[in-house]
């Protein structure tokens, strides 16, 4: 049940067009896919009136102007030929996959597939309430890439879990990343390990040009106006330019993964191909990590003895001396990217061949192109994130309620237990001490904390509220302490103090000029010294 949106709000602006954005955003983004997640699964929007379904039809057309037509249907009284329409949806394999629905879909409809039930209108039957809530308890096998159907989800955008005194339980809902979406986070992962020094040569450094291009373009085609990608339109703004990819730190890592990837479209291309690209990416990946993605290379040999058993299609016949080779050689062993590359563009289109057979599984792994968004998407193989600092990073970010980095978020003094907790967490549960001497040297565990999350706005203005309410201070004055605050809060602390003598401080003198009373000046050293102490134990 979100909370993104109060079910007030719903009640009053029913049909307001930004309402409706927000409920499909939430679905879309949300809810249980299919296709190996290139897909929303069957869903069923429980709308309130034939205006309300058709405004939310209309919108979705133009939020969403890449799906068919008939995605996306209004079932109800008025609809011409409603039964036809509710027979297609009962299959899976035909469309609609999501039908917006006034009563007609509310009971005695029979569809295994639906896995989403959106309630968007108030329900004030109790009995009808739990036969709607029925539409998504059936039962199917083999529904989600060959697991059995386990679970629905429902959003229910208008209180009536609260009006029945259902127990919604508050869990969050984990949603799941297509093959697309896998992609394009490992495309980001090998732009960041190709930025070593060492692989600056020729054929490496067009490969990755190559990918920096097609992100940028995969970026570049998201609508602008939809309302996803408004949400984070300052990201896809910011990675639409080639130059942000010039040289990627963790936070871009992070922020390409939970801020684009989740936007990006399903490319128009044959499934099996697809997938076969992400398992050849995360392949690559592994190589130049140094940590040989095992499993993936063994499914990649399972997979071309396979082809090798259709040696009478034409195209598989072309590819002869590359089975062979991958097949009776040492060649793969010793592949490096290039080698890997070569695989993939000329064995990617006949992977539609294979053909499963009742006694035989070819891609048992199915956790390979569905993972959670709360992982990483460079996990080649196993739960631990890429190397150390990444996890550092991603952990401390994802733990924002710990409370010794609450402290450190709002500048408050760290005890020696607080710093046992870090220890605890950066020492133990994300690596070892000589893992973050090695990446962090001497660095204190509350400095390092610190950088990361950077200083709560409000924390850090109240450190310097003599100085922005001194009625006593000229413009320039103010305007030198709102830089300061402006770096302590992007970057945690101050140590360097050499940057006060650079731009944007000194766009209205430098600090001799600003502060002529040296005294002022000195306080206002001493408030950077205190926050910069909160970051150690007392």
């Amino acid at each position: 049940i979100p909370d993104s949106i109060g079910s007030s709000a719903l009640n009053e602006k029913v049909f307001n067009e930004d309402t409706i954005r927000k409920v499909l955003s939430i679905l879309m983004e949300q809810g249980i896919k299919v296709d190996y997640g290139n897909k929303i699964g069957k869903t069923i929007i429980f709308a309130k009136n034939h205006r309300h379904a058709e405004k939310i039809y209309e919108i979705f057309g133009k939020e969403y102007p890449n799906y068919p037509p008939n995605f996306c249907r209004v079932i109800d009284n008025y609809t011409n030929y409603a039964q036809s329409l509710i027979d297609d949806f009962s299959a899976a394999a035909k469309l609609p996959q999501i039908v917006v629905s006034v009563d007609m879909m509310d009971t005695g409809i029979d569809v295994p597939e639906v896995v989403n039930l959106v309630f968007f209108k108030k329900v004030m039957s109790k009995a009808k309430f739990w036969q709607m809530i029925g539409r998504g308890t059936r039962l199917c096998k083999g529904l989600l890439d060959g697991a059995d159907k386990e679970q629905f989800y429902i959003f229910d955008f208008c209180g009536n879990f609260d009006f029945f005194r259902v127990n919604s339980g508050g869990r969050e809902v984990p949603t799941t990343l297509s093959v697309q979406q896998r992609i394009f986070d490992l495309k980001v992962n090998l732009i960041y390990q190709l930025q070593d020094l060492k692989y600056q040569i020729d054929d490496l450094m067009a490969f990755r040009d190559g990918c920096i291009s097609d992100l940028v373009c995969r970026i570049a085609q998201l609508n602008r106006d939809n309302f996803s990608v408004k949400q984070h339109l300052r990201y896809v703004e910011q990675y639409s330019d080639e130059k942000s990819f010039v040289a990627l730190t963790p936070l871009d890592l992070q922020q390409l993964s939970e801020e684009v990837a989740p936007l990006i479209l399903p490319m128009e291309d044959e499934i099996g191909a697809v997938r076969f690209d992400a398992l050849m990416y995360a392949i690559e990946l592994g190589y130049l990590a140094g940590n040989p993605y095992r499993r993936g290379l063994n499914d990649l040999m399972r997979k071309v003895k396979e082809i090798a058993k259709l040696g009478t299609i034409p195209a598989v016949l072309e590819q002869k001396d590359l089975i062979d080779r991958i097949l009776n050689t040492d060649w793969v062993a010793d592949a490096d990217i290039s080698d890997f590359e070569v695989i993939r563009r000329n064995l990617r289109d006949l992977i539609k061949y294979i053909q499963p057979g009742p006694e035989q599984i070819y891609d048992t792994d199915f956790s390979d192109d569905v993972i959670s968004m709360v992982q990483k998407p460079s996990e080649l193989g196993n739960d631990d994130l890429q190397n150390y600092k990444m996890k550092v990073n991603y952990y401390i970010r994802k733990h924002m309620d710990v409370p010794a980095i609450v402290k450190l978020h709002t500048n408050q003094p760290l005890t020696d237990e607080d710093i046992h907790s870090l220890e605890s967490i950066l020492w133990s549960e994300l690596g070892t001490r000589e893992e973050y001497r090695a990446e962090y040297q001497d660095k204190p565990l509350g400095e390092l904390v610190r950088e990361i999350v950077g200083l709560d706005m409000n924390s850090a203005k109240q450190a310097f509220a003599k100085y922005l309410n001194d009625v006593n201070l000229d413009d320039r004055q103010i305007y030198f302490v709102n830089q300061i605050i402006n770096y302590i809060v992007q970057n945690g602390m101050m140590k360097d103090f050499s940057v006060i003598q650079e731009p944007p401080f000194t766009d209205r003198g430098d600090v001799g000029e600003v502060f002529t009373d040296t005294m002022v000046w000195v306080d206002i050293m001493r408030i950077i010294k205190s926050i910069n102490a909160n970051a150690r134990a007392a």
